[in-house]
Parts: structure tokens; sequence; C-alpha cells
């Protein structure tokens, strides 16, 4: 990539880069995509109550809530498609003050999630790439599919049908957005200017092993502070959990991530939380099945293309697997029901040789399409068109 100077890069993020969650490795990633193509000065823009290492060199913004209610408030919510306070956060005034002196002294401004953007009051952004990581009306979606009550689904489809309407004005605001799946892509609908930035993982270093433990083990990573994670772990563990159980009496579950161990006491049987691990890889090489039963949630999982760099099994919804493009016995096993789950948790440990080859396959196409070397070339190419777009 030649240029004739280094591009300076404003990134707002609404957390830290890191490891420990999905949002955080995809931040860490497009920045260090981001530096190979300029200098990149990193804001962590963020809730003022929610405490995270800042790492340095890194700076903050907090951010306020907005607690105000009020039966205006609630219909701009859901009919006034350029209403920004529907989060419910705002930046300082003289922080909007700052952001508006700012943008004019970068070449390019990459913001993460529309809640980072939409808490500055600012409609308009030029030069700038809008990274959606989970586009808000399909996570309201899967809210109204999954609802129950008829008051409750009635607000749930107002909303649905609001964030729709903010979603369509998108091409007015950002001069590039990125999604992490083609799926996505098309769902929004917004031509040309619209980038594919898939969620990834690391290369490891070396063909990772797998040592399937007897009894068998199965697995789930993700932090329970996010309700999809809870919300789909519960519904495992009362509806699918049982029948697994049944049918092998010494199987084990084990949860990895923040809040894994307080949250498995409230499960059921035989079901551990190791708490946060900071390298999972042996642990997940006992399993086997990665088991992703959510029903909740929008984007990518990056816990699918973890699974995959592991070579590991997975046992999935058809939501948990969204984006990924992969096929059902062919990357994985996909089953939305709670005897369907069960039953291919119990089909991947009795059938040990047909699941590693099911994870082989997914491992070449990991190398191929989902580690991070492989997904640079995306952020710069949506970097660039922004560039561009703003010569």
């Amino acid at each position: 990539m030649q240029q004739t100077r280094q591009p300076s890069i404003l990134y707002l993020s609404p957390c830290s880069p890191g490891k420990t969650f999905g949002q955080s490795l995809r931040v860490a990633q497009v920045a260090r995509a981001l530096a190979d193509l300029g200098t990149v000065d990193l804001k962590v823009v963020k809730p003022e109550d929610w405490l995270q290492e800042i790492p340095p060199g890194c700076g903050v913004i907090n951010l306020e809530r907005d607690t105000a209610r009020s039966a205006w408030r609630s219909f701009r919510c859901a009919f006034d498609a350029r209403f920004m306070g529907v989060d419910g956060l705002i930046a300082r005034e003289s922080d909007r003050a700052s952001l508006g002196h700012l943008l004019s002294q970068y070449d390019l401004v990459w913001v993460h999630s529309l809640r980072t953007a939409d808490a500055f009051r600012l409609w308009q952004w030029p030069r700038s790439v809008m990274d959606i990581d989970d586009i808000p009306s399909t996570y309201i979606r899967t809210e109204l599919e999954n609802g129950s009550g008829a008051i409750r689904r009635s607000r749930t489809q107002i909303r649905w049908q609001a964030a729709k309407r903010r979603e369509r004005l998108l091409g007015d605001r950002f001069t590039a957005i990125s999604v992490c799946s083609e799926a996505d892509r098309q769902y929004l609908g917004l031509g040309q200017n619209v980038h594919v930035i898939p969620n990834g993982f690391e290369k490891p270093e070396r063909l990772p092993p797998r040592r399937v433990a007897q009894p068998p083990r199965f697995g789930f990573i993700g932090t329970m502070e996010f309700k999809p994670n809870a919300a789909g772990m519960r519904w495992f563990a009362a509806q699918c959990w049982p029948r697994v159980k049944k049918l092998l009496p010494d199987a084990r579950f084990r949860l990895i991530g923040t809040g894994s161990k307080d949250f498995s006491t409230t499960l059921g049987t035989d079901i551990d939380g190791l708490g946060y691990v900071d390298d999972p890889a042996e642990e997940i090489a006992t399993w086997s099945a990665m088991v992703v039963p959510l029903q909740l949630g929008a984007g990518t999982r990056v816990k699918i293309a973890e699974a995959f760099s592991r070579r590991c099994p997975i046992v999935s919804t058809s939501l948990g697997a969204y984006g990924y493009n992969v096929e059902h016995e062919r990357e994985v096993l996909v089953a939305n029901s709670a005897q369907e789950l069960a039953d291919a948790c119990l089909r991947a440990a009795r059938q040990p040789e047909e699941a590693g080859r099911m994870a082989d396959r997914a491992w070449s196409r990991f190398l191929e399409e989902w580690t991070w070397d492989a997904i640079q070339p995306r952020v710069w190419s949506a970097a660039e068109a922004c560039l561009r777009a703003g010569s």
C-alpha cells in the first residue's frame, strides 16, 4: 500500500481494545490494521460509570446518561428518524464542542457503533467510516421473534420499525459504512458504500491439537454480563441439557467468561463456571463441541471464529452461526429447537471422527477467510474508499 503521506486517523471506539470480549477484539484488530495505513489517535467513548482499563496512549471521553423521560422523547424515539437520543447517552457539551474542532484535523474518522456517533448529537460526519458490528434493528428483530405478549410485541414492533428508518439514513450521515457480513450488507440495502469487514480471530502459531475428554465435555465462551449470552445459556440449561444428561449421564458443560462462576450455580447439574480464562486453548481442546445456543443478538459471533481457530466442532443455532456463510454438517451442526440442539450435542460426542472432520473443514475456511491477517485488506479498502471520497 503506497501513500504519498500517511493519513491521520481518529478512531472513536465504544470500548478499550483488548481480547476480553468480541467487540474489544474487533476494536484492537481494526486499530492495528489502520495503524498500517496511517497514524491512529484512538479515543474510548464510554459511559462514565463503566469502569475499564484504558491502555496507554488512548484518550477517554466519558458519556453521561440522559435519564429524562417524557412523552415527547418517546414520540421522537419511535417516529423521528433523525433523533439521536435513542440510546440515552450523551457527551458533555464541552466534549461535543471539542469534537467539532477535532474533526477538521483528521483525514479519516473511524467510528465504531451508532451509539458512539449519536452521543455527540452530530448528524453528518465528514470523511467518516461507520463500523456497525451489530445493526440495531437486527437485534430488535430477534427480540420480536422471541417475545411474548401482545403489548410487549407491539412495543418491540414500533422500536424495530423506528430503527429501520434510522438505518435507511446512514448513507446521508457517513461517507462509508462497514458491517460484519454479506448478509448484513444486503439487509441494510444501502448500495456500494457498504463494506464487509468480517469478525475474525488470531491465527494460531501451530496446528491446534484436539484432546477430547472422556467423559464428554461441551462448552461455551462469552461474558455472562452480555444479555444474549446469559439468555441463551439459561435456555440451553433448562431445555436442552437435561436431554443430553439423560443419554450421557457423565457429561459436563464448561462455561468460560466473565461472570460465569456465579452464573453457573443458577443453571443446574454438572455445569462448571471457569470464569475468565486468559488462554482457553487447552480447555477448548478437550470439548466434544462448542455450543452456541443464542436466540438474541445481532452481527456475527467472534466465538464462532474462535472455535474455528481451535479446530473445535460447533453446535449452534442459526442465529449463533449467522453471517459466516457456513453449512449444516459441512462446518457446523445447526439446530434451533431444544431437542435438535441436544441431539446435535449427542451426535458430536458419539461420533468424534465425524465431528473432527467437520472442524477440519471449518479450520481450512478459517485460514482463508477469518484470520485477522486475511481480514486486514478489507479494513484498508473501506478506509481508502473514504479517503478517496474525501479528497
